[in-house]
């Protein structure tokens, strides 16, 4: 989870940004991140598959514009039915899903 310059800040008006990671982390282990490079997506969640699921070829899942805590209970619920690889994403999180940009550092 991104929490740095624009994610779980003041810049993105009306999120309880503390509250978000209290109830991610009410369901599973969560990693605080400095800036992922993607600030126009902010707020970033990277969903990481289980052992699970990265045996069943699970692949992280990066989800954008997380400002809202209905979209913050689908993350939960989805991860709660075992996340990328054990479970279909809900079609509803594919609203947020982005694939982030590869570039490279000259």
């Amino acid at each position: 989870m991104c929490r740095d310059c624009c994610c779980g800040s003041p810049k993105v008006t009306g999120v309880d940004h503390a509250a978000q990671t209290a109830r991610l982390r009410e369901t599973v282990p969560v990693r605080i991140s400095d800036c992922l490079d993607v600030c126009d997506q902010a707020n970033v969640v990277v969903v990481q598959p289980s052992a699970a699921g990265r045996a069943a070829g699970g692949r992280p899942v990066w989800l954008g514009l997380v400002n809202d805590p209905d979209a913050t209970e689908d993350i939960v619920a989805w991860v709660r039915a075992g996340g990328p690889g054990v479970a279909p994403r809900p079609g509803i999180l594919d609203l947020y899903a982005f694939t982030p940009s590869r570039r490279r550092a000259p």
